[in-house]
């Protein structure tokens, strides 16, 4: 470096070297059960900054003794980090059991902004197709709304070939989900308009279906995967708000490093969904379609919509982060 290093960017700096300090004091002898799991990531994003300050302060030779001393702290951040990936069979197991539902209660603000939005779509689209009929025909298409017309459900094509659907429709989901949630990426436009467009779509489909006389029919379908599929998209659409969010309000960190802490939430917030989209996709190919009582279809939408919220919102011993 032709100039030596500013006062005014080591006191800069400093702060973030003394909070990696801390943290790994705080640690002690590489025993990372002292850290929570947002410590730990706070850790590994303080030693990737801390890597590129490094590399600046290799620049000014008059720096040598800060350079030391955070190569020290990247020595022993290095080891702490790696140390804490846990391994086994399980893992998947008690990701899910523990740390997904503390994942979800953490982001709760992302995922009521999706259901939010997903509802304000829904009301959007019931008030525009009860005020012309036409927008109905617009966003259903024409064989959708003759087939309504004629007070049939257009599911009863799955049936027959429900091995066949039920993999369209896990494909399907899956495709929303990552869109609703990469989309994010782009300032939060994939997932406000995934969550509006999904909920507009559903308020058009729920009231063309009432004034056909068709609600049961719809709603008994949609109940045994909807109360897991639904659910799935806005959590989907949460972690894509949670993504958007570390794009447009890096805060104190830079933005590169404020995405890639966003990144890692919200990956965390979406990989949940995937075992919930394979058992809705399942119900949606298998059960959904069958000539199964509607008492029993609703039953079993009520109860996996319980235990979905009971998995979820359980109070927790620890907080997983």
């Amino acid at each position: 470096m032709a100039t030596i290093l500013s006062n005014q960017w080591l006191a800069k700096r400093r702060p973030y070297w003394d909070r990696l300090a801390a943290l790994l004091g705080e640690a002690g002898a590489a025993d990372v059960r002292h850290l929570s799991r947002a410590e730990l990531r706070e850790t590994a994003l303080l030693y990737r900054q801390a890597a590129s300050d490094l590399s600046t302060l290799r620049q000014d030779t008059t720096a040598r003794a800060y350079a030391e001393h955070v190569n020290q702290l990247l020595a022993r951040a290095h080891h702490i980090i790696y140390s804490s990936r846990r391994k086994g069979f399980l893992k998947i197991f008690y990701f899910l059991r523990d740390e997904y539902p503390a994942i979800v209660q953490r982001q709760i603000r992302y995922v009521l902004l999706a259901l939010f939005i997903t509802l304000s779509g829904a009301s959007l689209g019931s008030v525009l197709t009860l005020a012309r009929p036409q927008f109905m025909r617009h966003m259903l298409g024409p064989a959708m709304v003759e087939t309504i017309e004629r007070h049939e459900m257009w599911t009863h094509s799955i049936v027959g070939i429900e091995p066949v659907a039920s993999s369209a429709i896990m494909t399907n989901n899956l495709s929303v989900c990552f869109i609703a949630f990469a989309g994010g990426i782009v300032f939060g436009l994939g997932p406000v308009y995934s969550m509006f467009f999904n909920g507009l779509l559903l308020g058009v489909i729920g009231v063309a279906c009432a004034q056909h006389g068709m609600s049961v029919d719809l709603w008994s379908f949609v109940a045994p995967h909807g109360s897991l599929e639904l659910p799935s998209i806005v959590l989907a659409g949460g972690a894509g708000l949670r993504l958007a969010h570390g794009v447009l309000f890096p805060g104190l960190y830079r933005r590169r490093d404020s995405i890639a802490l966003a990144g890692v939430e919200a990956t965390r917030l979406v990989s949940g969904v995937i075992p919930l989209l394979v058992i809705a996709g399942t119900l949606e190919g298998f059960f959904s379609p069958s000539k199964a009582p509607v008492p029993l279809k609703f039953t079993v939408g009520g109860l996996l919509f319980t235990l979905l919220l009971v998995w979820l919102f359980r109070p927790l011993r620890w907080q997983a982060k």
